[in-house]
């Protein structure tokens, strides 16, 4: 029998976490933290490039508007460790104050996701062969289909995507077996600005 699935609860980014939210900093902590799973302020700043006072700022002010949690129990006072607040984010701009500060801080966010995720293609094109062993590029595909479908369509396909990915990733969710390293899932799919809708 088929186990029902349950969509885990994603939270909607509201106005004031947005704003919160909008800084590129604070953005590729949030990503690190997904990724790679929890990290100490010194830790993040020297993966990112930046002192660990900025991102012990940034930290805190993610915490505010839980972003991130500190773990209880693990670290010391001097040296704390972080982590990303479980569950999803949904940033949908129709849903934000019509403004141009609104639509701003939307687009910056969107578009810092968006410039981790290429940089993570390409450093697994760029290296993956290198240092990568072959069972790891075997089990790695970057994919790529062209259609032509009503936005319906697209809509069904695209929410029965999501389920799957979703139930593979809690199933999978706070685990570290041996042989375990951090993996990306990437999917993309949106009709192309300069096609044209059947008639």
């Amino acid at each position: 029998m088929e186990e029902e699935y349950t969509p885990k609860a994603d939270r909607n980014i509201d106005l004031e976490s947005l704003k919160a939210l909008a800084h590129p900093l604070r953005v590729q902590i949030v990503d690190v933290l997904a990724q790679y799973g929890p990290h100490t302020a010194s830790g993040l700043a020297a993966r990112l490039g930046e002192s660990s006072g900025a991102t012990s700022y940034h930290l805190r002010q993610l915490a505010k508007h839980d972003f991130v949690r500190e773990i209880v129990g693990r670290g010391t006072s001097r040296e704390r460790w972080w982590e990303r607040t479980p569950g999803g984010l949904n940033l949908d701009a129709r849903t934000l104050a019509d403004t141009e500060a609104a639509r701003a801080a939307a687009t910056m966010v969107v578009r810092q996701w968006q410039q981790t995720r290429e940089q993570q293609l390409n450093a697994f094109l760029d290296r993956g062969l290198d240092v990568l062993p072959g069972a790891w590029m075997d089990a790695s595909v970057i994919s790529t289909s062209n259609v032509r479908v009503t936005a319906e369509q697209l809509h069904e396909f695209t929410e029965q995507w999501q389920r799957h990915v979703d139930a593979f990733a809690e199933k999978h969710r706070g685990q570290n077996p041996t042989g375990s390293r951090p993996v990306q899932i990437q999917f993309n799919a949106f009709p192309l600005i300069d096609g044209q809708e059947t008639p």
